[in-house]
This record gives structure tokens, sequence and C-alpha cells, in this order.
């Protein structure tokens, strides 16, 4: 990152701000818009799983270039790399890989095959919250596509917040989106969607650790089935 970050309480300050303007509901267009007239490239970030590209393709909107992370943690199904290819060449953004500290073998070496299966939380930590943490530091403020409608954890999610863990502004401008109005809008603007989506994954995660989701589920209880355990720590 080649321009000097603002401090810390500047940029809390200027959270705070934000989320009085936006409030709850602000259209998503206007929370981005909100970003746009108050931070500039390349200190802006959008987290992007690949499960869809709705949220890169608004962002680039009005932000065009914009850096998007994907974290690489060795473990991702096929079509979730086949959609970040297609992000990549469609969509006018930057594709990010951010890669943990040790490859899958490595790891494997160093706790044991399959740590996922065993302790998820944390292959989570090793190879998401470390990765992203680092990140992370290199910008003001990230967009994230949480919505309110996918978990009890994330009904109250605001449109934008202090994120203190990574001590930068963290915006979701999606988060009164229902997942219907994001498949319609997709669907609409042409904008790709990971294949999986159309199988029951409605929450795409690494593949060991994701499954479909039944009728009446809400679209994370395909994530780390069998444990404890609907996030892997970054919205929490």
């Amino acid at each position: 990152m080649s321009t000097a970050l603002r401090s810390q309480e500047d940029l809390q300050a200027l959270a705070a701000s934000g989320a009085d303007r936006l409030g709850w509901d602000a259209p998503t267009s206007e929370v981005i818009g909100w970003v746009a007239e108050n931070f500039a490239l390349p200190a802006v970030a959008v987290a992007c799983s690949m499960a869809d590209a709705v949220l890169p393709a608004l962002v680039a909107d009005q932000l065009p270039d914009v850096d998007v992370l994907f974290l690489e943690t060795g473990y991702h199904f096929p079509e979730t790399h086949d959609t970040r290819r297609e992000v990549a060449e469609n969509l006018r953004v930057n594709i990010v890989d951010v890669l943990p500290e040790q490859t899958v073998a490595e790891q494997e070496a160093a706790h044991g095959k399959d740590l996922f299966a065993r302790n998820p939380a944390q292959c989570c930590q090793l190879r998401k919250m470390d990765p992203l943490k680092k990140a992370l530091s290199g910008y003001e403020v990230w967009f994230t596509g949480v919505r309110r409608d996918e978990a009890p954890t994330r009904t109250n999610t605001p449109l934008v917040t202090w994120d203190s863990v990574h001590g930068l502004v963290k915006v979701n401008p999606m988060a009164a989106w229902s997942l219907d109005a994001l498949v319609s809008y997709a669907e609409q603007h042409l904008i790709p969607v990971n294949p999986l989506m159309s199988r029951g994954f409605l929450s795409i995660g690494c593949a060991p650790c994701t499954r479909p989701v039944a009728v009446g589920e809400d679209p994370r209880a395909g994530r780390w089935a069998g444990f404890d355990k609907t996030e892997c720590g970054i919205h929490i």
C-alpha cells in the first residue's frame, strides 16, 4: 500500500458518522457512494468468497479497479476457483489472493492430517482469520457481503461499523438483501454466480466443511455440519 493510512481514531469517527448518516436501511448504492466519497483507492477492499460476485460488481461501478480479497485456503471447490477466474475476467476489479502462512501440506506436517475435521476453529484461524487480518492491515475500509437473512448470528448486521478486531471501517451494503434478491439481481445483470448455489450450497466455504442445505434451513446451516459452529470467526 503506497498511501499513508489515516489514524484509527479518525477512521473510527468516520465509521460513526457513516452509521449515523446511513442508518439501518439506506440503499446499497448510497452506502457504496458514502465509501466512494470518504475513501480512495487503494485503501478500499472488498471481501468475496466467490459464492457470487454481486458485491464486487456493485462496488466496482463506483470504485473501478478496487481490490477484491479472496481467501485462498487451499480447500476450495473447483467451482469456486472457476468463479474466481470468471470474476477476474469479466469485472473491473483487482483480485488479491490472500494466502495462509503454510500450504496444506505444511499445515498437515505441523498439525496432522485433516485438521478441519478435528479442530475446525483452529483450521479457520490458520487459513482464514490470520491471513485476512494481515491483509486488511493495508486498508482503511473493507466491504463484506454479509446479509441479515443468512443466520441468527447475522440478524443485527449494521450497514457501517467500526471493526475493532481488524482496526478499520467495515461496510455491509447488502445487509438488508434477501437471498432471492441477490440471485435475481445476478441473473438480471449477468453477474457471475458459483454454480454450486443452484445445487443447494447457499453458503460456500471450504469443500470439506460445506454441504447443501435442506429446505427450511438457513443458508449457513451447511457450514461445519456436525460441529457447534456456523461462523469461521471473521464476522463475530
